[in-house]
């Protein structure tokens, strides 16, 4: 069985090397939309696959961090980064061009991740993120699975290149959440969220 969870976050970013001119050459935002597709085989003790509620935990808080934040090329010259993190608070810096493609890998590691170092308390059993789904624009959206996300021919997606500025991680619930993201720390889910 498949469950879907929608989220919505707005931001901004240059696609460099793109066919549009004025995707690869100036700057412009996008009001996104993210879906999160988990599948499991079981359900858990109140007979489904994951609660919603435990959804607006880490999860949320992943999507949430490109929220209101412009989405940096690490590849890009130092003086734009540079002038963009000198006037903006919230931003993030990939090593890949920040394509609704590239934004559905990224999701898809980072939740992949989060799921696999989560201890469930509620019965859930083998649940899986089935897919990711990034709507950059109404008609045109990514749809990433896990072969796409682990593709070493679309670009290995290294956590340990991926920089969230200081004022995302001010907001996160725990600021070292990213480190223990990486470090592979255990999670625990909320036993009443």
């Amino acid at each position: 069985m498949i469950i879907r969870k929608l989220y919505d976050y707005e931001n901004a970013h240059i696609v460099r090397f793109c066919s549009s001119k004025r995707c690869r050459e100036s700057i412009h935002g996008h009001s996104y939309k993210c879906e999160v597709l988990l599948s499991s085989n079981y359900l858990d003790n109140a007979e489904m696959v994951y609660d919603f509620g435990l959804m607006k935990q880490g999860i949320k808080q992943i999507i949430d961090s490109f929220d209101h934040t412009t989405t940096l090329y690490a590849k890009d010259s130092d003086e734009y980064k540079n002038d963009i993190k000198k006037h903006s608070k919230r931003w993030i810096e990939l090593p890949y061009n920040p394509s609704a493609e590239q934004f559905s890998r990224v999701f898809f590691v980072l939740i992949d991740r989060l799921l696999s170092l989560t201890n469930m308390q509620n019965g859930e059993r083998d649940v899986t993120l089935h897919s990711i789904i990034v709507h950059e624009t109404a008609t045109g959206y990514a749809q990433c699975f896990k072969e796409d996300a682990y593709n070493r021919n679309m670009g290995v997606i290294n956590l340990d290149e991926v920089v969230f500025s200081d004022g995302i991680k001010e907001e996160w619930d725990d600021f070292g959440f990213y480190e223990r993201l990486k470090n592979a720390d255990r999670f625990t889910n909320l036993k009443d969220c």
